[in-house]
Order: structure tokens, then C-alpha cells, then sequence
């Protein structure tokens, strides 16, 4: 196959664009920043540092909402611009995109269109599904009649999934990822310290304090810095006063408030392996669950499900990037290739 091959996992607050003429992988924010409603103004990464601080003439915009493209045009500008970025220029390439499993085919089409409706003028379009390239990318025999289940904790979704001989046995997407986290902390720095933060400075919150299974009885040692690790100071607006407050976030008020996160995601996982086939359970319990996606870095995360589950839980390298890394597997690999198909497989 020719050098000239592109993967791209949309993903939700990130997109990630591999070529295989440098055998790199771009990635940015998923988001632009539209100046006077109509004229490109910047995207990426730099349009991210916009986000909350943009003024009224500068619209900020994430065009993918929930695992699905929202906003088909500001998705068409990100894409565009990136790929001149990695390819300087070159058009023609062929093209490899992953799209999740259980949606419609009227948003699986969206993300083909995408690329297909560019300025690009692409050769060839294939389609993977996600959470294949998600099995390719942790490693996983796809090809096995062994089943393995796959559960992949994005920014705005959770896609649970469990494959067997190449393909996807059975697959639930639930509304809800990291960012519902950042929500959750911005509720509880507002109710119990009257202190209203931006999401950016939530998420800064949940990276550095966040524990699946904090337990705050526990006595930290008073030989360790343990105690500072437990802190963290912000800035935000005060709502009783109106002016700009610091003020010291306390992990276990946190881990208190987000619990009920965890609690959805272990539901969610409970609920697929009950509907599961005998044969392909056994095969699980024996390999355990693969975790994967950005939120996957949540602390002690695969300790919990594994608790609660009484499975053994895979951690893997770079979580965040295991889908785009089984897409360039998929493409440079032939004996994968049979796992990508035409999109015109998509009805509608």
C-alpha cells in the first residue's frame, strides 16, 4: 500500500490524525474559534486556549457533541487545516476512519462525509469500527474466537464492547465520559466553597485530585508530603463578593461529589456482561477487561472496576492513543486489513 495513508480517530475534545509518510500522529483539540460568525479565526490547540476567555466577536465552538458531529462545517474546517499541517500540502492520500459502533448510520455517515465532502479530494475512504481499532491497538488478537471486552472511557462517552473473530458480538454507548467529571467538580466548588470555575480549571481539578477509590479515612503519613498532595489551590469568582477568589480545593470533597460517576460506568459494564454470551464471559474472566481511552488515567479506575466487577483489569500504554494506534496497525498491517470496509456498507 502506498505511504500516503491516513488514520483519523475524531474522537471528542481531541482529534488525532496519523500518516504513514512520517509514521506520526497529530494531536489537537477537537475545537475552533470562529471570528464574526463566519471567518476562520483558529483551531486546535490554540483555539483551546480561547475557550472561556474569547470575547463576544470570537465564537468557540467543539463541533463534536457526544461521540457524534454536531457542528458538520467547524468539523470540516478542524480537519482541513490540520491535515495541510502534517502534509504540507499533499492531497490524493487514502483515508482510514474509525466511527463507534452504536450509533446511526445517518452519524456514521456524518463522520465519512467529513472527509469525503473536503478540499482534500481523497483517493479512497475506508471505515473501522472504533472499538476494533481499539482491540488492534491494546494488542488484542482480533482475529481469535476468544472474547474480549473492551472499554473505552472517552471525554463525552464510555463505548463498552465485547469482540470476538473480528468482529463486535455485542456494544453500548453511554452518555457519559470525563467531562461529565468536570461538571461534577464545577457543581461542588460552587455549592461548598462559593467559588464558580471555568471547565478548564475543573479538569486542571479532576487531573490532579481525582481517585476512583479515595478512601478518606484513611491516615496519610506524616513522613510524606501526602497532605499537600491532597490540595489544590484555584482561582475563580466568588459569588457572594463577585471579585476574584483563590481558594484550596480539598480532594476528599471531590472524590465525594464524583462517585456517582464511577458507580455509572461499573452499572454500565455490569449490564453488558449480563447480556454477554455464556461462552465469550468465560473467555473474559480469564483475560480480564482492557481499559482504554483518556479517562482511563483516572486514578486507581481499573482498581475499582476490577473490585467491583471481580475481573482483572488491563491497563494500557497511552490509553488515549490506542485507537488511533490499532487504525495505522489496521492500515500498514495486511492482515488487518480485511477489518476496514466501503462505506457504502452504510445505509441510509
Amino acid at each position: 500500500m502506498s505511504k500516503s495513508i491516513y488514520g483519523i480517530d475524531f474522537g471528542t475534545s481531541n482529534i488525532k490524525i496519523y500518516s504513514g509518510l512520517t509514521r506520526t500522529t497529530i494531536n489537537e483539540r477537537n475545537v475552533v474559534a470562529i471570528k464574526n460568525k463566519n471567518e476562520l479565526f483558529s483551531y486546535g490547540n490554540e483555539a483551546y486556549t480561547m475557550y472561556e476567555k474569547n470575547p463576544d466577536s470570537i465564537q468557540v465552538v467543539f463541533p463534536i457533541k457526544e461521540g457524534v458531529i454536531a457542528d458538520l462545517k467547524n468539523m470540516r474546517y478542524i480537519f482541513e487545516n490540520l491535515y495541510m499541517d502534517i502534509t504540507k500540502g499533499t492531497r490524493m492520500g487514502r483515508f482510514c476512519i474509525a466511527v463507534p459502533s452504536d450509533v446511526t448510520d445517518v452519524d456514521k455517515r456524518a463522520f465519512y462525509d467529513v472527509v469525503s465532502k473536503s478540499q482534500i479530494k481523497p483517493r479512497e475512504i475506508k471505515i473501522v469500527e472504533k472499538p476494533i481499532a481499539d482491540a488492534v491497538g491494546v494488542g488484542v488478537d482480533i482475529t481469535s474466537p476468544k472474547g474480549n471486552m473492551i472499554v473505552n472511557i472517552g471525554s463525552s462517552t464510555t463505548e463498552i464492547s465485547v469482540i470476538s473473530l473480528g468482529g463486535i458480538v455485542i456494544s453500548k454507548i453511554i452518555k457519559m465520559g470525563g467531562s461529565r467529571i468536570d461538571e461534577l467538580i464545577q457543581e461542588i466548588v460552587k455549592k461548598r466553597y462559593n467559588i464558580l470555575i471555568g471547565l478548564k480549571t475543573a479538569e486542571k481539578i479532576k487531573i490532579s485530585l481525582a481517585d476512583a477509590m479515595y478512601n478518606e479515612d484513611e491516615e496519610s503519613d506524616p513522613e510524606t508530603d501526602e497532605e499537600a498532595e491532597d490540595l489544590i489551590y484555584v482561582f475563580g469568582r466568588n459569588i457572594i463578593t463577585g471579585l476574584p477568589s483563590e481558594r484550596a480545593i480539598a480532594k476528599d470533597t471531590i472524590c465525594e461529589h464524583i462517585g456517582q460517576f464511577f458507580d455509572t460506568i461499573v452499572d454500565a459494564i455490569k449490564s453488558l456482561l449480563e447480556r454477554t454470551p455464556p461462552e465469550l464471559s468465560a473467555d473474559i474472566m480469564n483475560k480480564g477487561i482492557y481499559l482504554t481511552g483518556g479517562s482511563a488515567r483516572i486514578k486507581n479506575l481499573d482498581q475499582m472496576i476490577a473490585s467491583e466487577t471481580e475481573l482483572h483489569v488491563n491497563r494500557v500504554d497511552n490509553p488515549e492513543n490506542s485507537v488511533i494506534r490499532g487504525i495505522s496497525l489496521i492500515m500498514s498491517d495486511t492482515k488487518y486489513r480485511k477489518l476496514m470496509y466501503d462505506p457504502g456498507r452504510i445505509s441510509l
